[in-house]
């Protein structure tokens, strides 16, 4: 073998080497970015968890004082069934049905000036606050990294790695605008 040969060789291995290590890099990125994704997204589904089972023992509370539907509680126990196996777009539905039922709640202790001022509701109706305030922190950190995702796979050279390895772009959690603020809890 001669020296050009040699060299020829060893540039292609070079070349090799530098491609395999660029490939193995980009694919840690978008495993790093979906297990993170996977995993704030399980943080969610916690948080809405117990955001509705503050909701089913404010309407424990709440009942007392007004004959509430037999409905709501049905759908909040639905709803916290489905919350573990939610995809985003699931997510976004709960969100909408959760908000409302809080609103609900709200309105029915606004109706009863006795019942604002009864301890247990007033701590859960601060729980529920600060549950939504979770949330809302968790779902910002999901889109950001949902967003490092799916620019990766638009974006060359990254998208060579995403479309060989068939990687999907994350769906963004996207609470309506009016659902987006926290219902006022406030007396």
């Amino acid at each position: 073998m001669d020296f050009g040969t040699i060299i020829l060789i060893a540039v292609i291995a070079i070349v090799l080497i530098v491609i395999v290590g660029w490939f193995i890099s980009i694919y840690n990125r978008f495993m790093n970015l979906k297990n993170s994704g996977e995993a704030t997204l399980g943080q969610i589904r916690v948080a809405m968890k117990k955001r509705l089972d503050q909701i089913e023992q404010l309407l424990g509370s709440v009942k007392s004082y007004a004959s509430f539907e037999k409905e709501t509680l049905t759908q909040v126990t639905a709803m916290r069934a489905g919350v573990g196996k939610a995809d985003p777009g699931d997510l976004n539905e709960v969100e909408k049905q959760s908000r409302s039922i809080i609103g609900r709640l709200f309105a029915v202790a606004e109706a009863y000036p006795d019942l604002k001022t009864q301890t247990t509701v007033s701590e859960l109706m601060s729980s529920i606050r600060n549950i939504e305030d979770e949330i809302a922190r968790q779902r910002y950190t999901y889109n950001n990294i949902a967003q490092q995702l799916n620019t990766m796979t638009e974006t060359i050279p990254s998208n060579i790695v995403a479309s060989l390895i068939h990687m999907k772009k994350l769906d963004y959690l996207e609470f309506e605008e009016e659902i987006e603020k926290a219902p006022k809890i406030e007396f």
